[in-house]
């Protein structure tokens, strides 16, 4: 996608939000050009900015936990059937049940500190990132393994230069698609019993300060969030994966 094509984009929705904020004139729904006037004043002068990071700190973690432990996991079962007989009944059950309805179980088991809100988005990435792997570690031609391992590759090379380079793509379109989910799952565990984080920030001043330019400048802070997560992994598919550019 192009940059003019992005801009195009984002100058409709802020033309199409104008012109709903002029038909409707409630406080509500303010206009775009005071909510960014309030952006940039929160972000140099308030909180905002301590919030957004505390936000994307436990992103980032759980992103990072997730892939440390589902690719590998993923592989394995791709690469063993037998473990995959053992496990797959499992995973099975567990990948459907939405994670969001988990959040009031786990904050209450873990309190409300940073490891419950990682915990949360780590289940969600964690099986995406382990079912995309497994099927694509499962995917790959016998022939292509045989034609290694007849040049004395082990099972540390097969994983390093056949299992991991070809599962690469499998964890980075598994972390595009939970990108959204993930952010969204955050607000809502931000928002109980907390006092750092975006989630808390459009609560604290949506339904209780009643700020509604703050609460927009917070929700634009998480879309700018989500996508900043979106296109970085887009970037990191061009410098992981040079092979999967269009000719």
């Amino acid at each position: 996608m192009s940059k003019r094509s992005l801009l195009f984009a984002s100058l409709a929705l802020l033309a199409a939000w104008q012109l709903l904020a002029m038909l409707l004139q409630k406080p509500i729904l303010p206009p775009p050009w005071l909510v960014i006037e309030v952006f940039f004043t929160e972000t140099l002068h308030g909180s905002l900015a301590l919030h957004f990071v505390v936000s994307l700190w436990r992103v980032v973690a759980s992103l990072v936990l997730s892939v440390l432990l589902a690719a590998p996991a993923g592989i394995l079962l791709g690469q063993s059937r037998q473990l995959d007989r053992i496990f797959s009944p499992l995973v099975y059950l567990l990948y459907p049940v939405p994670k969001v309805v988990l959040v009031p179980v786990v904050l209450l088991l873990l309190g409300v500190g940073n490891l419950a809100k990682i915990l949360i988005i780590f289940l969600i990435l964690f099986f995406q990132i382990l079912v995309l792997v497994r099927d694509q570690a499962a995917a790959l031609r016998p022939e292509l393994l045989t034609s290694v391992r007849s040049l004395g590759a082990g099972r540390r090379a097969l994983f390093r230069f056949v299992y991991l380079p070809a599962s690469l793509p499998a964890v980075l379109t598994a972390i595009r698609q939970s990108v959204g989910t993930s952010v969204a799952v955050l607000y809502v565990a931000e928002s109980f019993a907390t006092q750092q984080g975006l989630g808390y920030y459009i609560s604290l001043n949506g339904s209780s300060l009643y700020n509604y330019p703050a609460m927009y400048a917070g929700i634009l802070a998480m879309s700018l969030l989500g996508l900043g997560l979106y296109f970085g992994v887009d970037w990191l598919e061009k410098r992981l994966c040079p092979w999967l550019k269009p000719a």
